[in-house]
């Protein structure tokens, strides 16, 4: 029998030109993979080729709501990862279509081809949650392994890095306004983890370092409040800004009008989000199921978002008065 080593095999990653997406193909790159990556337009994926050795990396036409391009991206592949996710709906972009039967699609198709299946689904996933999204990323995990009961599934928490939606999305809120919102007190408890330890597990779940069939539920070293995470992102830009308590039901009506803005910093959804914790449950703790179960040390936040969150300083890289 001939054993495939890691210049031979195919990993097809579904979503893969978005913010998890680049750093798993860099990782995958860096182990020598070839990867196909999956993406609705592979003319907007070309940031990916850098990372790779000409022809390592292949950008291809695959929507996610469209089988026939599903089973075309994983045709011949070896594992096959799925990243497809939004955190607001926009037209056909639907929380189910994507996040349920999509995650289902890729599942199905991967199975036909006898590819491995990694699953990225999210922490809070809950099939009886308030939030459609958390209902959707539940929905997409019971599908996935129904169709593969061999699956790995990874819930990270919230994910920091240089592109990321959270921490970046605060301090430009902070550079333009008086004052920063906390949703119920800012009470809610997040376990921030980094983006590149989270493409490290996924890289060593493809190399068969995950135990079959099972959640994984990956947060970073340090609990924080949302209030906290305020704070610290506030003492990161050097700014001073008030930061004021706002009831679930003024924030769920603020929200119904800044979901029609074209990124909106705040959904109906997300609010409910909001009303549960994001952080890895003592069951997995218990059982082994987080990111120590993996050879990654998880990074702290101090050491990755002051490099890149600078930025939204009055002085930028230089240091200067709190504004």
């Amino acid at each position: 029998m001939t054993i495939k080593t890691a210049n031979d095999m195919l990993i097809t990653v579904f979503g893969g030109s978005g913010f998890l997406g680049r750093h798993v193909v860099r990782a995958l790159a860096k182990r020598g993979y070839r990867i196909r990556v999956a993406v609705r337009r592979p003319d907007l994926a070309g940031h990916l080729q850098p990372l790779g050795r000409v022809g390592q990396i292949h950008a291809v036409q695959a929507n996610i709501r469209y089988r026939p391009s599903i089973d075309a991206a994983a045709r011949d592949a070896d594992a096959v990862i799925n990243l497809v996710g939004v955190l607001f709906e926009r037209g056909r972009q639907r929380f189910d279509a994507l996040m349920t039967d999509g995650a289902e699609a890729v599942a199905l198709a991967a199975a036909a081809y006898g590819a491995h299946v990694i699953h990225v689904s999210a922490l809070g996933a809950d099939a009886n949650s308030t939030s459609h999204y958390a209902r959707a990323k539940a929905g997409g995990e019971q599908a996935v392994l129904a169709a593969v009961p061999e699956a790995v599934v990874l819930r990270p928490s919230i994910m920091f890095g240089p592109e990321d939606d959270f921490f970046n999305r605060f301090a430009a809120m902070a550079r333009l306004l008086p004052a920063l919102p906390l949703v119920s007190g800012g009470h809610t408890r997040f376990q921030p983890v980094f983006v590149g330890d989270v493409a490290t597990v996924i890289a060593e779940a493809v190399e068969g370092k995950a135990k079959a069939g099972t959640t994984y539920e990956l947060g970073g070293p340090e609990v924080r409040t949302f209030k906290q995470l305020m704070e610290f992102v506030l003492a990161t830009i050097e700014r001073r800004r008030l930061l004021i308590p706002l009831p679930f039901g003024m924030a769920k009506l603020q929200a119904q009008f800044l979901q029609f803005l074209p990124k909106p910093p705040l959904t109906p959804d997300q609010v409910e989000l909001l009303r549960v914790d994001n952080i890895v449950s003592p069951e997995a703790e218990r059982e082994g199921r987080t990111i120590s179960a993996f050879a990654v040390t998880p990074t702290a936040m101090e050491t990755i978002v002051p490099t890149y969150l600078w930025r939204f300083r009055k002085y930028g890289q230089f240091r200067g008065r709190v504004a």
